[in-house]
C-alpha cells in the first residue's frame, strides 16, 4: 500500500548506498486516447507492461528532453521534437527493488502515434485504454503510484520522492505541484 505524504514530513535517513540512474518515461497515445505500452522482455520489470523510455546518455550530457525524443524515435519510429513533449513529473526513487536509486522524468507526448510499432529486442507493443491498463501485468510501483500520478498530474507538473525499499510500504512525498491544486 502506498502513502502520499505531505512535503513537511521528515525524510527517512537510512538509505542504502546504491548507484543512481537517470531515465525518462514517455506516455504516448493514439488518436483514440489509448496508451502505447511495451511488454518488457528485459530487466527492469521484465514480463510487465510499461510506458516507453530509457536511460539518459550522461556521457554526452543528454538532457531529459533529448533522451525522451531519442527513446521515442528508437523504440517506436515516431519522430517527435521537444515541442511535442510535456514534462509532467519528476520522481526521485530511493532503493528501487533494493538495486539502485532512480531519477525519473515523466513526459506526455502530445503528438499521437496511430500505428503500432513493430516488436523489438526490448519487447512487444500494444495500445490499451486507461481502464484496460488496470487488468494488465504491471510493475507494482506502476500500479500503485505511476498511473495515479499520470491520472492526477499529466496536464500539470509534480515533483515527488518515493521510498521504494523492499519489504517496506511504498512511501511517496509530493515536493511540489505546479500550479498548486485547489483544496
Amino acid at each position: 500500500m502506498n502513502t502520499i505524504a505531505h512535503p513537511t514530513e521528515k525524510v527517512p535517513q537510512a538509505v542504502p548506498a546504491l548507484a543512481y540512474k537517470i531515465a525518462v518515461l514517455v506516455f504516448v497515445q493514439n488518436s483514440s486516447g489509448e496508451h502505447l505500452l511495451l511488454l518488457r522482455a528485459k530487466a527492469p520489470n521484465r514480463g510487465t507492461w510499461s510506458p516507453i523510455g530509457g536511460k539518459l546518455e550522461t556521457s554526452i550530457g543528454e538532457s531529459p528532453f533529448e533522451c525522451a525524443v531519442r527513446e521515442t524515435r528508437e523504440e517506436t519510429g515516431h519522430s517527435i521534437t521537444a515541442a511535442d513533449l510535456h514534462l509532467f513529473a519528476m520522481i526521485a526513487e530511493k532503493s528501487y527493488e533494493g538495486a539502485s536509486h532512480w531519477l525519473l522524468f515523466l513526459f506526455r507526448c502530445t503528438r499521437p502515434l496511430n500505428a503500432l510499432p513493430a516488436d523489438m529486442e526490448e519487447g512487444q507493443f500494444g495500445f490499451f485504454s486507461r481502464d484496460a491498463i488496470e487488468q494488465l501485468q504491471l510493475p507494482e510501483t506502476d500500479r500503485t503510484a505511476l498511473w495515479t500520478i499520470y491520472d492526477r498530474h499529466h496536464e500539470h507538473f509534480v515533483a515527488l520522492r518515493a521510498d521504494c525499499a523492499p519489504g517496506q510500504p511504498l512511501n511517496i512525498v509530493i515536493e511540489q505541484i505546479t500550479p498548486p491544486l485547489a483544496s
